[in-house]
């Protein structure tokens, strides 16, 4: 199932399902007999489904989620112990060619179930991170023979320092949704029937309230910041005021506050200070 509010043909998935409303994109990772684990094409129809998430304009934020009871299982274990055995050609342990952080809109995770290795590590590529308290979470790969993928190595010393990292990776234990939010992996821990409405909350927030320019450049500047110094991001954030400063959004927020009326926003949801492209394989700095 896939809906798009455009006359636009999109093959239906899968293994996932893409809804867009009011401005929010939701994807549904759609295995739920397998725990909604990775295989089937879902890699490269999620890396299809941000895609077009990325190049609809309409779309102002994202929210990744799975079909109940499960967020993601990780790799699907069916193969046995052929499952990390035959990579095939042009193998990459990227996990999918499009990470969320490459994409301009806010991407949201609301991990309402277990996030066992793959499943964790696409969670934490996302921008914001909502688990359910009693969710199993853990990147277990060190367990099964092989280790982290999807940029854990990058991701978890960078979200949660060297030491933590280091617990979760070198142990491969698990752990539940309270603790991941206690470890720093996320904001909220909640009740797994609360997890999806409150991403959507925040999303539909950034939807409505948020001017698109502002948070494009606002999301690029936060994942690059890991590779600039305190010098450089003080640069790129007069670079991006400059920018901004230039356009009408940049009235039209002061006016919308004195007025006591929701923006009218008319920048497009894209850093203005790089020329637009499509998110890229193998992901890149956002």
């Amino acid at each position: 199932m896939c809906a798009v509010p455009h006359d636009e043909v999109v093959p239906p998935y899968r293994t996932l399902l893409l809804d867009v409303d009011g401005g929010v994109a939701v994807i549904t990772l759609n295995r739920p007999e397998r725990r909604n684990a990775i295989g089937d094409g879902m890699r490269e129809e999620l890396a299809d489904a941000y895609r077009r998430c990325a190049a609809d304009d309409d779309v102002r934020a994202v929210v990744l989620t799975g079909a109940p009871p499960a967020f993601c299982a990780g790799a699907d274990l069916g193969a046995g112990e052929r499952t990390f055995t035959e990579p095939g050609a042009g193998f990459s342990a990227a996990g999918i060619e499009v990470p969320a952080w490459t994409l301009d809109k806010p991407v949201i995770a609301a991990v309402n179930g277990h996030a066992i290795g793959l499943g964790l590590t696409l969670a934490l590529q996302c921008d914001i991170r909502i688990f359910a308290a009693d969710a199993r979470c853990g990147v277990v790969q060190v367990r099964r023979g092989v280790v982290g993928d999807a940029y854990s190595h990058w991701l978890l010393p960078r979200l949660v320092g060297m030491s933590v990292a280091a617990e979760i990776l070198l142990t491969g234990r698990t752990f539940d949704g309270r603790r991941a939010v206690e470890l720093g992996l996320g904001s909220q821990a909640l009740d797994s029937a609360q997890v999806l409405p409150a991403a959507l909350e925040i999303a539909r927030d950034i939807a409505d309230n948020t001017a698109p320019m502002s948070v494009a450049a606002s999301k690029r500047l936060l994942w690059d910041s890991f590779g600039l110094t305190r010098e450089q991001v003080g640069a790129r954030e007069t670079d991006i005021h400059l920018h901004l400063m230039g356009h009408d959004d940049a009235r039209e927020g002061v006016r919308a506050h004195l007025d006591q009326r929701p923006p009218r926003w008319t920048g497009r949801p894209v850093d203005p200070t790089r020329e637009r492209t499509s998110p890229q394989k193998g992901g890149g700095s956002a």
